[in-house]
């Protein structure tokens, strides 16, 4: 099975080499290359963090980004400057959309700070990738990364295309409701699980917790809008691979793991 992962952080930083070796994993360029081989992954797609600069965003030839507007970099109302170098990035084909981090930012998504970035993102025609549900940590505001904010943003933008980053978890039927009624947005998976589990494990005392994913996906029945992603390095690859697998019907794994990234976020690849 072709795989495109729709949802990493690549980044040289002790935080996450601990969170990569927590997952089994090394954070390192050698080690993605070989589990990536293993595993059938083409290619991924990295959520941008910390800065604007494009020289901290020269990835290796299996990764494209989206350039991320994080807490870490103090951009605001007071810092136009900031879109002319979201334009910069944009005009680079590596550079494959956008990143907002509502929730760590003292903003929603629907707040007209963005609005200058949504035109942008539709000139170049480029997804803005919006992280949506749980944050970590205790300093972001869970009500500004609420899915149902999306929809207002959708709604505002409709020849954007948005990508609602974790499916809104833990808002699953709020995040079902903005996917049915906005053709314009997409989801990915990313961020369910974290660290290395006993899969077998997982799926008998989670259930519960599988069960509500998969009622809703299903519910929603857009298959083609749902893209495969896990947040690495929080999660641990083979064992994503299992989780996603059980969570989309077979038939659905081609454009969940592969097509459907492709598509949306424009790789080209064959």
């Amino acid at each position: 099975m072709r795989i495109i992962d729709a949802h990493i952080h690549y980044f040289p930083d002790a935080h996450f080499d601990l969170l990569a070796g927590l997952a089994g994993h090394e954070n390192t360029e050698a080690h993605l290359r070989e589990v990536y081989a293993r595993h059938g992954i083409r290619h991924s797609v990295v959520m941008g963090n910390r800065t604007l600069d494009i020289s901290t965003h020269q990835y290796p030839d299996f990764l494209s980004y989206c350039v991320g507007l994080d807490s870490t970099y103090q951009w605001s109302r007071n810092l136009p400057e900031a879109y002319d170098r979201v334009e910069a990035h944009l005009k680079w084909e590596r550079c494959v959309g956008i990143k907002l981090y509502p929730g760590y930012n003292p903003f929603s998504v629907d707040d007209p700070v963005n609005f200058p970035l949504f035109e942008l993102a539709m000139a170049y025609k480029k997804p803005v990738a919006v992280h949506t549900g749980a944050t970590a940590g205790t300093r972001a505001q869970l009500k500004l990364a609420h899915p149902l904010t999306l929809d207002a943003a959708a709604t505002a933008f409709p020849q954007v295309q948005f990508v609602m980053c974790h499916f809104g978890n833990p808002w699953v039927v709020d995040a079902a409701a903005v996917l049915n009624k906005n053709p314009n947005v997409s989801a990915d998976l990313s961020g369910m699980l974290e660290g290395t589990l006993d899969m077998a494990a997982f799926f008998r005392e989670r259930e519960g917790y599988v069960h509500h994913l998969q009622t809703w996906l299903q519910y929603l029945g857009a298959y083609d809008r749902i893209m495969y992603g896990t947040d690495w390095p929080l999660v641990n690859i083979p064992n994503y691979i299992e989780f996603v697998s059980q969570l989309i019907p077979p038939k659905y794994h081609d454009w969940v793991f592969f097509d459907n990234a492709n598509r949306i976020y424009r790789l080209g690849l064959d």
